[in-house]
């Protein structure tokens, strides 16, 4: 690597979007370029881009501004380092190798000098690192003039498996021979079921409008998402600190989806319930009152704390009830693993904990039987394509969940225009067919889109 370039794109929402206790209005896309050179001389660029969603990567009761800051700053660190790395290979050598020995430390020095009452944490760096690592595996793969996900072979990669993976303790998987190729799918699909995120504040139907939503010509109420993108599967979110509003939000949005055509429901309690008794109180309920929509929730997500090594809670009893898949707790492998031998049965991955990290945690829930999905951080513009990709190839239980298009469907109208069904729900489906050429198939020479002067500029490039 000899040059990085970071961007500030600043988004507002159409409409609130609540993370826990906070609630985002606007947001900073952090969006990288890196440059990368071989051992013949050759250069080529690529780009990451990731929403810095500061109420989710770092819940606090510190304000928005310094927290954000902070981010950002720590952003600047990381990519400082992230040069200065002195390692060469494939982007999942260097990402791997960075998250072992150069992470911590980076974010460990700033923390002792930001002056902040509490420390920036891990998924917080990881965030930050991600646009990093997603710009190196763009830029590899243009390097090479060839797709990205198709590098993930032992052609490309040093590291196999065995050298990055350990297995559960007491299981019988072996990871030899074995590379990340191995782990995806065979026939990659080009269209994918969309989940839709109905948050805690949005309108179901025209009953609860309070007259204050936009008229911009979307919908403002679920029932007219649902008509107007075909919508099948909805992932509702709940408070996890009140059990009668949960149950009768899931009992509201499961009435109204059903009769529809919604066949595909997910409950994300917001990492605030501290006893699995809490969830399975209203699974059980649902079960015994309202078995349609039970029969229809396809997993249970995240209802316990992001800590997971300080709240090790044994989850083994809400698993027996529904799959329920780790996300914000899940940073790496190592937290997969610690999470399965508490009975965590599934991950939701994100490519906004790095892709290198991604691919890695896919690998090793799927050697131990764990399905996976791909979750969204509300991603709008370049950081869509990658996430898409990721759920396309890793294979998901259904599809991709993706909501810039309900929060913020005008910040990606330059890349609408080049890749149309990746940023409209058609059928209840995106379309990744329009992404194609080598790295991760932007095609940002053909998106319009005036960026602003860069944040920072380190090296060459």
């Amino acid at each position: 690597m000899v040059g990085v370039r970071l961007y500030d794109l600043p988004v507002t929402t159409r409409v609130p979007l609540k993370f826990g206790s906070e609630t985002l209005t606007a947001v900073t896309c952090a969006r990288a370029c890196v440059t990368v050179r071989d051992a013949k001389g050759r250069t080529a660029e690529g780009w990451g881009e990731t929403p810095l969603s500061v109420q989710w990567v770092w819940p606090s009761t510190l304000a928005y501004a310094p927290r954000e800051t902070a981010l950002r700053d720590l952003m600047a660190a990381l990519a400082q380092a992230w040069l200065n790395h002195d390692c060469s290979g494939h982007p999942i050598d260097l990402g791997y190798r960075f998250s072992r020995d150069r992470l911590h430390p980076v974010l460990d020095a700033f923390n002792q000098s930001s002056g902040l009452a509490e420390d920036v944490p891990h998924l917080a760096a990881l965030v930050a690192m991600s646009v990093l690592d997603l710009a190196t595996h763009d830029a590899y793969g243009k390097l090479h003039g060839t797709d990205t996900f198709a590098t993930l072979d032992a052609e490309h990669i040093r590291h196999a498996l065995p050298d990055m993976l350990e297995p559960a303790e007491g299981s019988d998987v072996r990871f030899d021979g074995t590379h990340i190729s191995d782990t995806l799918v065979d026939d990659v699909p080009t269209a994918l079921p969309a989940w839709h995120l109905v948050g805690g504040l949005d309108a179901l139907s025209d009953a609860d409008r309070t007259g204050d939503e936009p008229d911009d010509g979307y919908p403002v109420t679920l029932e007219q998402w649902i008509k107007t993108d075909g919508l099948t599967s909805l992932k509702i979110k709940l408070r996890g600190n009140d059990a009668a509003w949960d149950y009768d939000r899931l009992i509201r949005v499961g009435g109204l989806a059903l009769p529809m055509g919604v066949d595909a429901l997910t409950a994300d309690f917001n990492c605030t319930v501290t006893e699995p008794a809490y969830v399975n109180e209203i699974l059980d309920r649902l079960k015994a009152d309202e078995p349609a929509i039970y029969e229809r929730m396809m997993y249970v997500e995240q209802p316990f704390p992001y800590d997971l090594e300080a709240h090790r809670i044994d989850v083994h009893s809400v698993s027996e009830r529904k799959p329920l898949f780790l996300d914000e707790s899940a940073h790496d492998w190592t937290f997969v693993r610690l999470g399965k031998s508490l009975g965590w049965s599934g991950v939701a991955l994100k490519t906004c904990k790095t892709l290198t990290g991604a691919l890695l945690s896919a690998c090793w829930a799927k050697a131990h039987g764990m399905p996976l999905m791909v979750q969204d951080l509300t991603n709008p513009m370049l950081a869509q394509v990658p996430h898409c990709r990721l759920a396309a190839h890793v294979g998901t239980i259904r599809g991709v969940e993706t909501n810039g298009m309900q929060f913020y469907p005008e910040a990606s109208a330059p890349e609408a225009k080049v890749h149309p069904g990746l940023y409209r729900r058609r059928n209840g489906r995106v379309d990744l067919s329009t992404i194609q050429g080598p790295g991760m198939g932007y095609r940002v020479d053909e998106i319009d889109r005036v960026l602003p002067d860069p944040s920072l500029v380190i090296g060459e490039g």
